[in-house]
């Protein structure tokens, strides 16, 4: 492995290919643009870039802990947002080497079929992005520990794959619970089975988050045709008569422009189409207004995203648990809403065997409390496309104004109440209540009154942070990730994804570097 991650002898003055990002998308994109040894790849990585596993700071490896659930992390970059128009709230990404899937939970949860024949038909029947084109790239990306090579699975990718494990008392507590409320069992999340209760594919093994920069550019760094440069930020790209020719990075204070044959915005969704429109490339009047020259009038760039509302329901405990010994999360139930408008299941009861304060702590016990309360993350994962962004400054500091907009609708309510009294009954089971002594909040008659349990929601409203859509293929780009009537521009992250997956983004967002990696080779 080379000695350094960013060993200046290594950078090419022209590379062929500027990757900006090396989280979960840049990452997986670098790495395999770089297996043909006659094509040169920079990436522009703003946080920290480690050149070995020992480099990494322990708490961005444990996978118990989530550093992007921890306020001031040096390893995320905060936005300020607005989840409805009374609740703000702060977003955050990963800033350093594999980007989000360095602080995030270390859910690995495949996209669903329903999914895939959603993105392709915007795609215009692209077969890459139907469930069948893309599984050959799913299996190969990863390597699956529990059930190794199959139709399904693959066992010689980049990302290992393990399963949470359901022996903590509490996952037990809750896959019975499932059970007794005529739950089917969904023992395999990334095998497109009905949706149910089932362990959870993470990217995490023996109590490690191996993150896609372990994962994709840590095997890597040997090539000679990749360099990987940590500190530096991209300001803006440069476009000379319609095309991309570089980026003006600043890094340790210096501003200077690096030119290139062809740049690859990874930067995610909401750093990319920022990035886009301070280089001239979204919707005519907001950039009119901001005084940027137009250099392509893109009215879908940067405008709407989806996402997931979530909320937290916590319990207590009857007696003390022991720790979990290996991942945070316990076991995961997804089951359709009421209206059937989503058959793979809208709804997501996700299980932390951490207490909350505990993960915004960045510990696994709350000292001095054996009875902390545990919780469940209750999230609504319908497509829907909400979300309002725009570009507010010139400086590419300032970060751009994001409304979330969650619950608009009766229909988005009513999901969330859905999703919210079927964690409250899965813990009044006899299966649970061997392990809980009751839910914290909402009180009962809260709970059985829709008006009051709504006005709770809003009060207690997060997000699941999976935020897609803000570069739409479609409008925005083609299947292949390139940016309409711009050359040799392309974007691949959550950010050209149509809407939001029925499922957290992460492992599609691997999908995404591998796909478009494999369409410019």
């Amino acid at each position: 492995m080379a000695p350094s991650a960013e060993s200046e002898e290594s950078v090419r003055a022209h590379p062929d290919v500027i990757v900006i990002g090396a989280g979960g998308s840049g990452a997986a994109l670098a790495a395999r643009l770089t297996e043909d040894p006659e094509r040169t790849v920079l990436v522009l990585e703003s946080g920290p870039v480690p050149s070995q596993l020992s480099a990494f700071p322990p708490e961005l490896l444990d996978a118990r802990l989530v550093p992007g659930a921890q306020p001031g992390n040096g390893a995320v970059q905060p936005y300020p947002a607005h989840l409805t128009p009374r609740r703000p709230y702060t977003v955050v990404r990963g800033r350093f080497l594999g980007g989000s899937t360095t602080v995030n939970g270390g859910y690995f949860v495949r996209a669903r079929r329903e999914d895939f024949d959603r993105w392709s038909t915007t795609a215009g029947g692209a077969a890459a992005w139907s469930y069948e084109g893309a599984l050959p790239f799913l299996r190969a990306l990863e390597t699956d520990l529990d059930l190794g090579t199959d139709e399904l699975h693959g066992s010689s990718g980049p990302v290992r794959v393990r399963r949470t494990g359901l022996r903590h008392p509490a996952a037990d507590a809750f896959r019975e619970a499932a059970h007794q409320l005529g739950f089917p069992p969904e023992p395999d999340k990334n095998a497109q089975q009905a949706p149910g209760f089932g362990p959870v594919p993470c990217n995490t093994v023996d109590g490690i988050r191996l993150n896609t920069g372990v994962s994709y550019l840590l095997p890597a760094l040997d090539r000679p045709n990749l360099t990987v440069r940590g500190g530096s930020t991209v300001q803006r790209i440069v476009v000379e008569q319609g095309r991309a020719t570089g980026v003006v990075v600043e890094r340790d204070g210096c501003i200077e422009t690096l030119r290139c044959g062809e740049v690859v915005l990874c930067a995610g969704a909401l750093r990319s189409p920022h990035l886009l429109h301070l280089s001239g490339i979204g919707p005519r009047d907001d950039l009119d207004r901001l005084g940027i020259p137009v250099v392509r009038d893109a009215p879908s760039v940067g405008v709407r995203f989806g996402d997931h509302p979530q909320v937290a329901l916590e319990w207590t405990p009857r007696s003390p648990l022991p720790e979990p010994a290996d991942s945070w999360l316990g076991g995961a139930l997804h089951l359709p809403s009421s209206d059937g408008a989503h058959p793979d299941g809208d709804l997501e009861i996700l299980q932390s065997l951490v207490p909350l304060p505990a993960l915004t702590g960045g510990t696994v016990t709350v000292p001095g409390e054996p009875l902390a309360p545990l919780a469940f993350l209750v999230s609504v994962q319908s497509p829907g496309l909400g979300g309002r962004m725009r570009t507010r400054s010139t400086d590419p500091a300032v970060p751009p104004l994001l409304d979330y907009n969650y619950l608009q609708t009766p229909e988005d309510s009513r999901r969330m109440r859905e999703a919210i009294r079927t964690t409250a009954a899965l813990l009044t089971t006899p299966a649970f209540d061997k392990v809980s002594a009751g839910l914290v909040e909402p009180a009962p008659e809260i709970l059985d009154d829709d008006r009051s349990l709504d006005t709770w929601i809003h009060a207690h409203l997060g997000t699941s942070h999976h935020t897609c859509a803000t570069v739409p293929m479609g409008p925005a780009v083609d299947p292949q990730g390139r940016v309409h009537g711009v050359r040799a521009l392309r974007v691949a992250d959550t950010s050209i994804l149509p809407s939001a997956p029925l499922r957290g983004p992460a492992a599609t967002s691997v999908l995404i570097g591998e796909l478009v990696a494999a369409s410019m080779r």
